[in-house]
This record gives structure tokens, sequence and C-alpha cells, in this order.
């Protein structure tokens, strides 16, 4: 049994600032927020969720920082001593053609920037009205974090096998296609049902997932992905589809009785220090935590969690993540492109060997093992994504590299 509050919106906003004034994690108003809110179209909280993928670069700029008290969201409490980075002189990025990294993060509406190498932050930068307390939405970096807790809950044995299928844990699933998937074909999108990831297009599933009204307290995504049927055999064929990680947070949820949010925080916000608290959405329907996106961090405690996927990759008995989830998560299980990189347990992996979780409009969490090097980043991208958008920030990251080196 899930216990946590009935997040309705009003008390979710009221909960935000009672809860955390303390800790400078809300910043409107409950007058402020439901003004706000207001002017975001959509009947329903899922079809205002929904429609952040139409919103103008002025309305992403804004909202995107103050998501949590938008939207229902469970708090995410830190650690009572953050865990400890020396801050050195900021490196100068060095790219090949005449852009500075003042014009890469204006040209491309990024908001901060932080390099940290061998435990050191080597640069920290934000643009104006934002700074290290900043709670920034995540995206699909999210993705990659429900995929860690999964490893967490494997290695506590919440989970019992990857080779589970989601029926065992999610009981709503039975009887459906998507009961026969097993947990590993989740993690990796090899499920073999159709999905439509258009950001673009209006019918996409991925615009359509939230629309629909509540069915009782089954969260929009079982009510929606449940009906789905196969188009491929599971195991064979990847196809990005954030359905499936919103399903990989009930997985979660459902097989360790707690929140997302909850879990993060006692497993891994407070264990590994993380410096200010956070928050995670919530779906209106159900109250669980929507596990494909939704938390909303600060850009030190994002990078943090790359340095305990570093942590974790070096040890030989884990501490925190099962080690078979760790060695299949930074793996490169199905090829994405031609140039031979490809995808683990909702982690990207390059055939360098680095690895990184990405989230549309300019998120990224970037870690090089052989480096002790990781790079996060915040933004508000013009676009959800598109080749020449993704093209700069990997000329970013080798900026950076040679600044390094």
């Amino acid at each position: 049994m899930i216990h946590y509050k009935n997040f309705i919106l009003s008390t979710c906003l009221a909960m935000a600032s009672l809860t955390v004034a303390a800790q400078d994690c809300t910043t409107l108003t409950t007058e402020q927020a439901k003004a706000e809110i207001a002017n975001i179209p959509g009947e329903t909280m899922g079809q205002k969720l929904e429609s952040l993928l139409f919103w103008s670069q002025e309305e992403k700029e804004r909202r995107f920082p103050i998501m949590h008290e938008l939207y229902p969201s469970i708090f995410v409490s830190g650690a009572s001593e953050s865990s400890s980075l020396e801050k050195t002189e900021n490196i100068t990025p060095i790219w090949d053609d005449k852009t500075t990294l003042t014009s890469y993060m204006s040209d491309n509406h990024v908001q901060g920037v932080i390099v940290i190498q061998n435990n050191k932050i080597k640069l920290e930068v934000y643009s104006n009205g934002i700074d290290k307390e900043t709670l920034w939405t995540s995206f699909s970096v999210a993705k990659s974090v429900s995929s860690m807790l999964v490893g967490v809950a494997l290695k506590e044995g919440d989970i019992e096998s990857l080779d589970d299928p989601l029926k065992k844990y999610i009981s709503e699933l039975d009887g459906y296609d998507y009961g026969e998937v097993s947990v590993r074909q989740l993690l990796n999108m090899t499920s073999g049902i159709a999905w439509n990831e258009d950001y673009e297009d209006h019918n996409s599933d991925v615009a359509q997932m939230y629309l629909q009204p509540c069915e009782g307290t089954e969260s929009h995504i079982l009510t929606y992905m449940k009906q789905l049927k196969f188009s491929n055999k599971p195991g064979t064929t990847w196809n990005y589809s954030t359905g499936e990680t919103d399903l990989v947070g009930i997985l979660v949820q459902k097989a360790t009785g707690k929140s997302l949010a909850e879990y993060l925080s006692e497993k891994i916000w407070k264990p590994w220090g993380m410096e200010h608290c956070a928050y995670w959405l919530a779906d209106e329907c159900s109250n669980e935590n929507i596990g494909g996106s939704g938390l909303s961090a600060s850009l030190r405690d994002f990078a943090r969690l790359g340095t305990l996927m570093l942590s974790e990759s070096k040890l030989k008995d884990n501490k925190i993540l099962a080690e078979e989830w760790v060695k299949d998560a930074t793996s490169i299980l199905y090829k994405t492109n031609e140039q031979g990189d490809g995808y683990g347990y909702l982690w990207w992996r390059s055939n360098s060997g680095s690895y990184a979780a990405v989230g549309i409009f300019g998120q990224m969490i970037y870690i090089d093992p052989s480096k002790d090097l990781v790079i996060a980043q915040t933004a508000a991208w013009p676009k959800a994504s598109s080749k020449e958008l993704v093209e700069g920030r990997k000329e970013f990251v080798n900026a950076v590299i040679r600044a390094l080196e």
C-alpha cells in the first residue's frame, strides 16, 4: 500500500508552501500558482501537462523551474548534510569554431551547466534568474532515475528478477499484452507494443496519454496503455516510449509500496548527500509519481546522480544498485544509430564508453567513466528536440573535454 497524501491541486500547492518554505524549495504563493495554472490550456491536469509540448519560449522558461508548484507533486526530502564538492576556477570550454560558452547558452536557451571531474566542480554557470538552488524539471532524465530505482529495488529484493512478467507486480495488466512483457523488456524498450513518440504530432501517443478523464483511481498511463497490442515479438524490436517509462515508475511503486519520491529520498537522495530538496510530479488520478518525467531538482544534484553512477560502476560490491543492473544499464543492449551508439536500461550509451540521461528541451546528465567526468545541463530549447540542437549539445561536451585536456 502506498502511503502518501491525496494530491489534488490545492492540497499540493498548500503542502509545497507549508512544508518546504525553510528550504527555499518554493517561490510562488498559492494564488500566484493558481493564476499561472489557469492560463495553461486544458480542463484536467493531464491535459494541462500534455500542453507543455506546445508552450511558447517565454512560457517554457517561466514554467520549467516551477513545474512542481503548478502540478501535483510529491516532495523528495534531502540529506541533513550534503556531500562535499570542491569548487575550482571555471574552465573555458573550447569549440572548433567561434562559439563561446556565452553564445552556446544564449543561442540554445541553456539555463545552467556544470562540470564535475574527480569530484571537483570545474565549471558552473547559470543564466540570469537561475542559480544553484533553482529546481529545474528533468523530462526524460527522470526515466534514467526511475531505472536507477529499479536497480535499487532489484538489489533490495523487492523486484525478484528482471525476467519477471509485469503482471507479477502490476496486477492491473493481467490479461493484457503488457502483462506478458518482462521487466527487462520494459527497461530496454523492447516490449514489442506499438508507440508513437512524435513530440510535434498532436495525435501521437506521447501527446495523448494523459488526455482522457480519470477512470477511478487508476493512473492515466495504465488506462491508456493496457489496451495497446503487440506489433512485434517482445525482445526483438527497440522502440522509444515514454509511456513504458511511466510503467517503470508504477512497477517500482507497486513492488516497494512507496512513491518514487519517497523511495528516491530514502535510497538515494539522503544517502548520497543531495544538496537540495526535490519534487516529482504525480498523476492526478492515482496520485502515483510519473516515472517517465517530472523530477525537479537542482543542477548540482542532477550532477550528483552522475557521480553516483560513476561510483557504483567502479565497485565490485555495489552499495546501492544491483550489479546486474549497473552492468546492463550502461551497456549497448540495442544499437540505435549507424555510428554504433545504443541504449541500455533507459540510459543512452555511446560507442566511446560514455553514457547519458537526456530529456527533451535540452536536459542532460553525461558521464564518461574513463575521465571520471560528469556534465549536467538544464535548458529550455526552442524545440523538444532536433538534429541541430542535439549536435550542439554534443559539441558542448566536446568543448568541455578539450578544455580539460
